[in-house]
């Protein structure tokens, strides 16, 4: 009997195992195989729902603001180039869908917070007492900021991210994101005189 080349290779595996790579990852999600889109949800949901959370804070539209991102990012995903680059890429998406939930924010002039026991654990670790009040206290002076300015702010000083990170999640230059992060920091400090639970800060790392 003469068995075909490859008859005994085991069959290959959807899921974690056939997307290890980002490239197969949006070469399935292209293809539009169900199998492709669990594994994006997967790798990266953890991810979003932090840059959202740091973006937004523990506000009750952080949820929608998740799902919202992954169907930008599905419905969008021929505007990726280099699949190399995913994880940036989704970066950048859920930070424009966080600018658009700001935006609206700010035409309805609402501002929601979780109270202290209701913050989703992905979105920021378990802070108690002063700290936690300094935390809400620094997104009501974020709340303040144009939406830009906002961002480009939480994403490096909340977030950690370098400036070049920034600039390409933000869409613009480096040169761009320096300047709209000093605007960011200058208007923050103004806005954080407001906040009594920031005052140790200001004290401590302001002048």
């Amino acid at each position: 009997m003469v068995m075909r080349a490859g008859a005994l290779a085991p069959p290959r595996r959807l899921g974690v195992v056939a997307y290890a790579s980002d490239e197969a990852l949006v070469e399935g999600l292209r293809a539009r195989h169900p199998a492709a889109l669990s594994a994006f949800h997967e790798r990266f949901s953890g991810h979003v729902l932090r840059v959202l959370g740091r973006l937004l804070g523990g506000s009750r539209d952080l949820s929608d603001a998740h799902h919202d991102a992954f169907v930008r990012a599905l419905s969008s995903l021929d505007t990726l180039r280099d699949p190399a680059a995913l994880k940036a890429w989704i970066t950048s998406v859920a930070v424009f869908t966080a600018r658009t939930c700001i935006q609206r924010r700010a035409r309805r002039k609402w501002l929601l917070f979780f109270a202290p026991d209701e913050l989703p654990p992905l979105v920021e670790p378990p802070y108690e007492g002063e700290a936690r009040e300094a935390l809400r206290a620094t997104y009501r002076a974020l709340e303040r900021l144009p939406a830009d300015e906002r961002i480009a702010f939480a994403l490096r000083r909340i977030e950690g991210m370098d400036l070049q990170e920034v600039a390409g999640a933000c869409g613009v230059s480096l040169a761009t994101i320096k300047r709209r992060l000093a605007r960011a920091e200058a208007n923050f400090l103004e806005a954080a005189r407001d906040q009594p639970a920031l005052e140790a800060w200001l004290k401590g790392g302001a002048s």
